[in-house]
């Protein structure tokens, strides 16, 4: 038994002699809280609701996410920011754009360790340990800095053959990309190596893959002849998913760990048009817009043993919100030096009722909006009647004598006045962000030691 492991058993040990000493109604709440499970957030890429066939797409199938929503919890009102710099800082942060000032995909520069604490951070503390796997790109830094022990991560988006980039960086040491290896397939057997070094530990795996950001290119599943790449990518990220849950369940870890799928924004330009649900149905808006295609995203959670199986869920959730769920479900204590904006989830994953948020908070480059179940306030002072979203955002008139519209826009109001975005970090984006001198680093001796060749 490794150091570690050790340390863990004797915790656990000891958690469990302090239990047994306690009043039989202390008892009782220790056991509710039940075991801490290994945490695998998935994060795709570019990928929205109607990409998915569990939740009623007309072009694309994913039996292996259906059956990963079949075996636990399907949420229907998950809401990211709608770009992926600001969404992945959210999520990992649990605090609004304005709060940490990457308000765009350009600003993550003024994000520092020093002003900003992230989940794995928490984690660590709490016994976890921690990895992050594959894109990592507009945040700044090394995975590492932020308080992952172990990471392998890609610049930039989309990066799936040599002929985009011959390098990866694996714990800060560049590395070659081999001529006819899948990155995503690379990503896919760093995380089942590390799922098996320390499956008797727990475990926090961030795990933001390739899929299906642009550019499309061919998957190694893909015909020579394949006319539709896209559908190609889809199928191909679902399988991953499939073979993730396999690895979990040979190793008898399944029932330990808790899968989270989730889109960091909405479908992408170009591909909105194809990703419609329920007989071409089109969702208003799309990846970079303040509009629900922009935000509005696939959340699927899976824990069997403790989760219930086959649900839908319409609670209000924002990527803030992963943070205080993820730390509460580890045992960790929230950081008292930043606010938090987010409200876990935990009970609804248990299935129970909580407390449901009554709104969520979206911010991108100077605009914002606050949303209840059935209304959206905008920074402009718009008004929208949410009733048939997400494919319709019906304009409410400033003049409108409707006392439920009224009563909203004074709700929503408040919301918005309270948060106050517009005395947060509001910076214009400038530049794209310029890698620290260290990171520049390793990105040249990365180049130099590589031998490009043709990729596949």
């Amino acid at each position: 038994m490794s150091s570690m492991d050790r340390r863990e058993f004797l915790k656990t040990t000891a958690l469990g002699a302090m239990a047994l000493s306690l009043p039989r109604e202390l008892q009782a709440a220790v056991s509710q809280l039940g075991a801490r499970p290994n945490i695998i957030l998935i994060l795709a890429d570019d990928l929205g609701r109607g990409n998915l066939s569990c939740y009623g797409s007309d072009q694309f199938k994913t039996p292996q996410l259906d059956a990963l929503a079949k075996s636990g919890i399907r949420f229907e009102q998950c809401y990211s920011t709608p770009l992926c710099g600001p969404s992945r800082s959210q999520l990992l942060t649990g605090r609004y754009p304005f709060r940490t000032g990457m308000i765009s995909n350009k600003s993550g520069r003024v994000m520092e360790p020093k002003n900003e604490i992230m989940i794995p951070t928490v984690m660590k503390k709490a016994g976890y340990v921690t990895a992050s796997v594959g894109k990592w790109s507009q945040l700044p830094l090394q995975p590492g800095d932020w308080g992952f022990d172990e990471y392998l991560r890609f610049a930039g988006s989309g990066k799936y053959w040599r002929s985009q980039d011959p390098t990866y960086v694996l714990n800060g040491k560049p590395m070659n990309l081999p001529e006819g290896k899948y990155l995503p397939d690379v990503m896919h057997e760093f995380l089942v190596d590390i799922i098996m070094r320390h499956r008797n530990q727990p475990f926090y795996v961030h795990y933001p893959i390739s899929h299906i950001h642009g550019p499309i290119m061919r998957t190694p599943d893909s015909a020579a002849d394949s006319q539709d790449l896209y559908t190609d990518n889809i199928a191909y990220m679902d399988k991953l998913m499939g073979k993730l849950v396999t690895e979990l369940e040979r190793l008898k870890l399944r029932d330990k760990t808790l899968i989270i799928f989730v889109g960091d924004n909405g479908t992408a330009p170009g591909w909105a048009d194809r990703a419609t649900v329920n007989g071409g149905k089109r969702f208003s808006g799309q990846k970079g817009t303040m509009l629900e295609g922009g935000s509005r995203v696939p959340l699927i959670a899976s824990w069997p043993g403790t989760m219930p199986a086959g649900k839908v869920n319409t609670d209000l959730i924002d990527f803030s919100d992963f943070f205080p769920t993820i730390a509460e479900l580890g045992r960790a204590q929230l950081p008292k030096e930043v606010t938090i904006d987010g409200h876990s989830f935990v009970p609804q994953l248990r299935g129970r009722l909580g407390k449901p948020r009554e709104w969520v908070y979206v911010e991108l480059s100077g605009k914002w909006y606050a949303r209840s179940t059935r209304w959206k306030l905008t920074n402009a002072g718009e008004l929208f009647d949410m009733k048939n979203a997400p494919f319709e955002e019906k304009p409410v008139p400033a003049d409108t004598t409707d006392a439920e519209a009224i009563a909203a826009r004074k709700s929503l109001q408040a919301v918005l006045d309270k948060l106050n975005p517009a005395a947060g970090k509001q910076a214009a984006p400038g530049p794209a962000t310029r890698l620290p001198k260290r990171a520049r680093r390793v990105a040249g001796r990365a180049r130099r030691t590589a031998n490009p060749v043709a990729a596949p």
